[in-house]
C-alpha cells in the first residue's frame, strides 16, 4: 500500500509552456514542472515505442517499469518519455528492465544495479526492493515514483493526483449532458482513492447535481487490475447503458478498454447518443488508436516524465537531489489536464484555469481520501 505523504515542498519552481506533441494533431497542450530536480522544457507526453539508444560511453542509467511496461499508453509510458528525452539530450546509457514474472522486482533490482549508476523504479509496488537496494548499495543512487523511501541516496517523486483529477472531475461535470458521469480505478487502494475523492470534488464543485458512479476493478492487493481492458469495458459497457456519458479511468492499460467500450456505444447509438472517456497520467489522445481518439475527451496529466527527467539531468549534472523527497502538484504544474483533440469546449476551459489558480492558490483545498 501506498505510502501516506506527509512531506511539504519547501521549494518547487513552476513553468508553464506548450508541451510538444508527437501525436498526429499537433494540438496537445499541457504543464509541466521543473521541482527541485531541475527539469528544465518538457518532454511530450506521447514517445515512440522504440526506446532511444544514447551514449554508450555516457553515464549508466536504468529505468525499472512497473507491471505493463513501456506501451502502456499511461503511466510507465509517461516514464518512458523521461528516459527517452534524457537519452536525446543528455550524456547516458540507458537500459529498462520490465516485469518477466510476479514478484521478480528484486531480482530485477539487483540485475540493474550490477549495470547502472542511478536507477529509477516507477511504481510504489517498488518502496520495498529499492529500500533493501539502496542499503545495500549506498555509493549508487535511486530514483522512486509514487511512494517515499527515506534512504540517502534515494531521491523520491510523489504527485497530487487528486488535483489534477478535480480538474477533469470539473471538465465531466461541465460537459456531461446526462448529469451522470463515472470513475473506474485499477486497483481500490489509497493511491487510486485519491483519483476517485480529486474527480467526485470538482464535479460537485463544478454542478453539484451531477451523479458519479464509482467502481474499481480488483481491491487492494490485486494488482491485476491495471493491466485489464477487458474487464474495464465490462464496467464501462454497464455505466454507458445506465446512462453516464463521460467515464474517468484511473487504471493503467485497462483504460483502454473504457475507450473500446465508449467507442462500441456511441457506433451502436448514433451520434445523439455520444459517450466520452478520460484518460490518466498520460495525455492518451496521443497514445491510444486513431479509432479511438474521437473518444478521449481529455485527460489528467501527471508528469512523471519531467521527474524522471530532472532526476537523470541532476544526476549527470552532479545535483542529484538523494534523501529528499518532493511532490509535484497543480502549483509547480506537476499535474494537470490536456486540451488534445480539441473537445473542451472554450468555457470549460476558462472555469478550469480558475479552478487550477485557486488550487495553486490555497484557495481549495482538494481532498485526498
Amino acid at each position: 500500500m501506498r505510502k501516506r505523504i506527509l512531506l511539504l515542498v519547501a521549494a518547487l519552481a513552476a513553468v508553464s509552456l506548450l508541451a510538444a506533441a508527437c501525436g498526429d494533431d499537433g494540438k496537445s497542450t499541457s504543464s509541466t514542472a521543473t521541482g527541485s530536480a531541475g527539469t528544465g522544457a518538457a518532454a511530450s507526453s506521447s514517445c515512440p515505442k522504440a526506446a532511444e539508444k544514447g551514449d554508450p560511453a555516457g553515464k549508466k542509467v536504468g529505468l525499472l517499469f512497473d507491471l505493463a511496461g513501456r506501451g502502456d499508453q499511461s503511466f510507465n509510458d509517461s516514464a518512458a518519455c523521461g528516459l527517452d528525452r534524457a537519452a536525446k539530450e543528455l550524456k547516458i546509457s540507458p537500459s529498462e528492465s520490465v516485469q518477466a514474472k510476479e514478484g521478480d522486482r528484486a531480482e530485477r533490482a539487483k540485475a540493474m544495479v550490477a549495470n547502472n549508476e542511478l536507477m529509477a523504479m516507477v511504481g510504489f509496488l517498488w518502496a520495498t526492493p529499492i529500500e533493501e537496494a539502496a542499503k545495500a548499495n549506498p555509493t549508487k543512487k535511486f530514483v522512486i515514483v509514487d511512494s517515499v523511501v527515506a534512504q540517502p541516496n534515494v531521491y523520491s517523486v510523489t504527485f497530487a493526483e487528486q488535483e489534477g483529477s478535480y480538474l477533469v472531475g470539473a471538465a465531466a461535470a461541465l460537459q456531461t449532458k446526462s448529469k451522470k458521469i463515472g470513475f473506474i480505478g485499477g486497483v481500490e487502494n489509497d493511491l487510486i482513492k485519491k483519483f476517485a475523492a480529486g474527480y467526485v470534488a470538482g464535479a460537485k464543485a463544478a454542478e453539484p447535481t451531477v451523479t458519479v458512479d464509482v467502481k474499481y476493478i480488483t481491491l487492494d492487493g490485486d494488482f491485476t487490475g491495471f493491466t485489464a481492458p477487458d474487464k474495464a469495458k465490462v464496467i464501462a459497457d454497464k455505466m454507458y447503458f445506465d446512462g453516464v456519458d463521460i467515464i474517468y479511468a484511473a487504471a493503467g492499460t485497462s483504460g483502454t478498454g473504457m475507450f473500446e467500450a465508449a467507442k462500441a456505444y456511441t457506433d451502436k447509438n448514433g451520434a445523439s447518443k455520444k459517450v466520452w472517456g478520460i484518460g490518466a497520467d498520460s495525455d492518451q489522445y496521443l497514445t491510444v488508436g486513431k479509432d479511438l481518439q474521437a473518444f478521449v475527451m481529455t485527460s489528467m496529466l501527471k508528469r512523471v516524465d519531467v521527474a524522471v527527467y530532472g532526476a537523470i539531468k541532476a544526476f549527470v549534472g552532479g545535483t542529484f537531489a538523494g534523501g529528499k523527497a518532493d511532490v509535484f502538484d497543480l502549483k509547480a504544474d506537476g499535474v494537470g489536464y490536456a486540451t488534445s483533440g480539441g473537445f473542451l469546449t472554450a468555457d470549460t476551459i476558462k472555469k478550469l484555469e480558475a479552478y487550477k489558480a485557486d488550487i495553486a492558490a490555497a484557495k481549495i483545498t482538494v481532498p485526498s481520501k
